[in-house]
């Protein structure tokens, strides 16, 4: 009878109060806050780092909040110099032309190198060749035509008739 009755007990239930009820499925910290990047590692992380002798139960998920922002926003300017350079792949190269190229991030990497990705174009207009008497010609005429304001075109229309 004994080896009956302890059949029928239910293994790993004895510290819940429900006794045997069905055990619910594990929600990880970065899907309660609604995530990509990983809470638990990134307080793991925290942790092992020893930069404080406490950290808060708020800290990895704040810090994880921030990393993926980061990321994200650095992964869409990359990607819309990868489509202007007509490329679906992006490459260090399109990573350092979005990081330089946004004020923001630039201020914030100002002091990184990214591995093969090269420098902004730049050229200093001192070292560009210098404009002969013809080409700045050509450049005046075009400059005189577009002067003329579009209202005044109306007004010789309605004085003609």
């Amino acid at each position: 009878m004994e080896s009956g009755a302890k059949a029928t007990k239910k293994a790993g239930a004895a510290g819940r109060r429900g006794g045997g009820g069905p055990k619910k499925k594990a929600v990880s910290r970065s899907v309660k806050a609604g995530l990509q990047f990983p809470v638990g590692r990134i307080g793991r992380y925290l942790k092992l780092g020893r930069y404080a002798k406490r950290i808060g139960s708020g800290a990895p998920v704040y810090l994880a909040a921030v990393l993926e922002y980061l990321a994200a926003e650095v992964l869409e300017l990359a990607g819309n110099a990868a489509k202007d350079n007509k490329k679906n792949r992006i490459t260090p190269r399109h990573v350092l032309l979005a990081v330089r190229n946004d004020q923001e991030l630039g201020k914030l990497l100002a002091g990184v190198t990214i591995a093969h990705g090269g420098v902004l174009p730049n050229i200093n207009p001192v070292l560009l060749p210098k404009k002969t008497a013809a080409a700045a010609a050509k450049e005046a005429k075009p400059a005189k035509e577009t002067t003329k304001s579009p209202r005044k075109a109306p007004a010789k229309k309605a004085a003609d008739s």
